[in-house]
């Protein structure tokens, strides 16, 4: 058999550059391989978008359309909505009472997240609890392999200690413990330079933008601001043009050539520019092809299929549960209990 795999988004806005090489391109392999389950994590976005919930509703579809697009198959990967499996906020509950608050306020990557989003003292508690919740979707689906980021490793690693916490309280070894599956691509830095690519920082080229749109970001990237004269020996490191020419062209021995001769003098941003903008559009147009000739109805029953089957493994993962730990009344005494 297959082994299970679980990974998804949050759904705040459409998909990018930077998806596409964290984690897009690697999803469309492993669903060859793996029993793949492909989350939209409306729920979680709702933990710091809850006053803006209708960005969140709308970006479900937006985001399924990139799915398909970039090449993700429903037929070979479960596309599955959070908040429509109520059993995963059945899980979050029973777990939370493994884990204590100063286990989450240590948690690194809540703890970063939490300055970027400037919280301060108000962090929405529902925010601090989000790694409990990822615990769950993991554990539902009994996944062994989950596709993350270095920044996320923390949550498996939680998610790891609940497993086995559970395990070891209720007698039993009904959860699973999984293991990350780091990326083999670096992060994308946004067009700005100054962070990585990021649908909130809107410093990123999106898989729907159109090609006006992609060659105005590419116009607009950071390069090297010492750079004044074609003739002036340009800094290759740092300069975005250069890391989009890195994550994208196919040729690395133009790449190479073109770094040489920009750190010597004699090549002009304008030249590079034009050069990402091609690649780029050559990139994105079969994608954008591709999403344009999707419609709603068709979004909306591929989400319906993929979250009834991801419905029922939830369920069977919560009714082992509730059995480990004795409060299945129900089915104890009075059998079958549909």
């Amino acid at each position: 058999m297959k082994k299970v795999a679980l990974t998804g988004d949050r759904p705040t806005g459409n998909l990018h550059l930077g998806h596409l090489v964290g984690s897009l391109r690697s999803r469309v392999e492993m669903q060859n391989s793996f029993d793949q389950y492909i989350m939209l994590a409306d729920v979680q976005a709702l933990t710091d978008y809850f006053e803006k919930p209708q960005k969140v509703a709308d970006s479900v579809l937006e985001v399924i359309a990139d799915y398909l697009a970039v090449g993700i198959n429903p037929e070979l990967s479960t596309i599955f909505i959070q908040s429509q499996i109520p059993e995963l906020s059945e899980l979050t509950m029973y777990y939370m009472n493994l884990v204590s608050l100063g286990r989450l306020e240590r948690n690194p990557t809540v703890k970063a997240e939490i300055a970027q989003r400037k919280f301060g003292e108000s962090v929405p508690a529902g925010f601090l609890c989000y790694p409990i919740s990822q615990a769950a979707d993991i554990t539902a689906f009994k996944a062994e392999i989950v596709p993350v980021g270095e920044d996320q490793l923390p949550m498996i690693e939680l998610s790891n200690e609940i497993v086995r916490k559970f395990n070891r309280i209720y007698c039993t070894n009904c959860l699973k413990e999984s293991a990350a599956h780091l990326s083999k691509t670096t992060r994308l830095v946004g067009i700005d330079g100054k962070a990585k690519a990021s649908k909130s920082l809107n410093n990123a080229i999106f898989l729907s933008d159109s090609p006006e749109i992609i060659k105005q970001k590419v116009q607009a990237m950071y390069t090297d601001p010492g750079h004044v004269k074609i003739s002036d020996p340009g800094t290759v490191e740092g300069n975005v043009v250069f890391a989009y020419l890195g994550a994208f062209h196919d040729n690395e021995e133009e790449i190479s050539s073109l770094k040489k001769k920009y750190s010597q003098g004699g090549l002009g941003d304008a030249v590079l520019k034009s050069l990402l903008n091609d690649v780029l559009q050559k990139l994105l147009q079969p994608i954008r092809e591709k999403r344009a000739i999707l419609n709603r109805k068709d979004l909306l029953e591929i989400c319906f299929v993929g979250t009834k089957k991801a419905k029922s493994v939830a369920q069977k993962t919560l009714f082992e549960v509730k059995s480990a730990i004795g409060i299945d009344f129900f089915a104890k005494n009075l059998g079958d209990c549909k």
